[in-house]
């Protein structure tokens, strides 16, 4: 299992140039990959991005470029700026009676003056930006699995936690039935008492009739038996190396119908504060889930 969180970075250097490439990966639902990097390097952009969906399925990823030219820098002289300003100069000094030449340095210090020269990326240095990609995204990788194998050993413990609730749900559930037929037994002999009637023997056919009633409404086997089977799969997808994120979303809405199911089912308070102990631990296995990959 992966998280989506992670950071990579790679090198590469050769004649003339130096490479690296910046990779940030954060959570989000679907593959989002964004690239930084100057023009002349937007003839790479499908490649990168082939390349991270290779190895990424889900999260944001922030991709940042960068080539610096390590060999002697040229420059290229900008005439038409150059000429323009001299001639306004001359245009200046004739208006108003203005002497002296223009100085080379002051006309050196204009904007735009000398400008690098434009060679262009070559052909190795875009071998090397693909090197420094495959380099990064091997060293995201390897953080993405330690940063999951951390995530996978919380919500392992957020299962254990469900599991220690669902004996105590199982063991209470079939004294439902038996607790029902005797609270209904007190509650009419009380009220024949307090009328001042005469306490007789109770239709135990009509009461094992509404007993029968409860004891179909308030069945909860199936439930717990979906519940331990969600934890059982829970627990295979922690081990599985792909697309565990979207699994997990599943088996969590599947824990938090059969949780409302008992909720709604059952009418023993420690049957309800089991049940709602395990929505508050799906609760946090979802937060947890929504940085897996």
């Amino acid at each position: 299992m992966k998280s989506m969180t992670g950071f990579g970075r790679g090198t590469a250097q050769g004649e003339g140039y130096s490479v690296a490439v910046d990779l940030k990966t954060v959570n989000n639902r679907f593959l989002d990959v964004h690239i930084r990097a100057s023009a002349e390097l937007s003839q790479l952009e499908a490649t990168v991005r082939k390349r991270v969906g290779e190895r990424l399925s889900r999260g944001r990823v922030d991709v940042n470029v960068s080539v610096e030219r390590t060999s002697e820098v040229t420059y290229e002289v900008n005439r038409p700026l150059i000429a323009g300003f001299i001639q306004a100069m001359r245009e200046m000094q004739k208006e108003f009676g203005l002497a002296g030449e223009p100085d080379v340095n002051v006309i050196a210090r204009l904007p735009g003056a000398m400008q690098t020269a434009r060679t262009g990326v070559s052909e190795d240095a875009l071998k090397g930006v693909e090197q420094a990609l495959s380099q990064a995204l091997d060293e995201l990788e390897a953080m993405r699995e330690r940063e999951g194998a951390a995530l996978a050993a919380e919500m392992a413990s957020r299962l254990d936690e469900i599991e220690r609730h669902l004996p105590v749900i199982e063991s209470l559930s079939g004294e439902q039935v038996d607790n029902y037929r005797a609270r209904v037994n007190k509650r009419i002999s009380e009220l024949l008492a307090r009328d001042g009637l005469e306490i007789v023997e109770l239709d135990q056919g009509r009461l094992s009739q509404e007993v029968a009633y409860l004891a179909d409404r308030s069945d909860i086997t199936e439930e717990t038996a979906r519940l331990r089977s969600h934890v059982a799969q829970f627990r295979a997808a922690l081990a599985e190396t792909a697309d565990t994120g979207k699994r997990l979303d599943f088996l969590l809405q599947e824990f938090n119908r059969e949780a409302n199911t008992v909720l709604s089912k059952s009418t023993d308070l420690a049957i309800k504060d089991a049940a709602l102990a395990i929505k508050a631990a799906v609760e946090k296995l979802r937060e947890q889930v929504q940085n897996v990959e």
